[in-house]
């Protein structure tokens, strides 16, 4: 999953937290800025908004993500950055890691809650 879903997810749960709606708040408003509605992203970060739980509205928003180049974009993976550990900074906060392994016969191990996706 690409850095800006990783932490719209992670932000979903903690929205509670002034700290974490802040920075949510400002990713948010500056993925409506720079793309608007022409990729649909911030209309995919509302409707994770109303079904965090859906995988389908997760993957919904990862496609959108990567089709307006919001994924490559330094501005947006700085306030996703910031996010993220805003996120890891609350007493009890989701522990994000997002790694990226390429080339064959790859080995992934993990414990907890650990979700792996495997595909090109």
């Amino acid at each position: 999953m690409d850095p800006v879903t990783v932490a719209v997810v992670a932000a979903l749960a903690k929205l509670s937290d002034t700290v974490v709606k802040d920075a949510y708040e400002a990713l948010k408003g500056l993925l409506q800025r720079k793309f608007g509605g022409e990729h649909g992203v911030a209309e995919a970060v509302s409707d994770l908004e109303r079904e965090p739980a859906s995988a389908g509205r997760k993957e919904v928003l990862k496609e959108k993500v990567t089709a307006a180049g919001a994924d490559r974009d330094e501005e947006v993976l700085r306030a996703a950055q910031a996010l993220t550990e805003k996120v890891r900074g609350l007493a009890g906060g989701e522990q994000v890691v997002h790694q990226v392994v390429t080339g064959d016969h790859n080995i992934v191990a993990g414990t907890g809650d650990v979700h792996v996706t495997h595909g090109k």
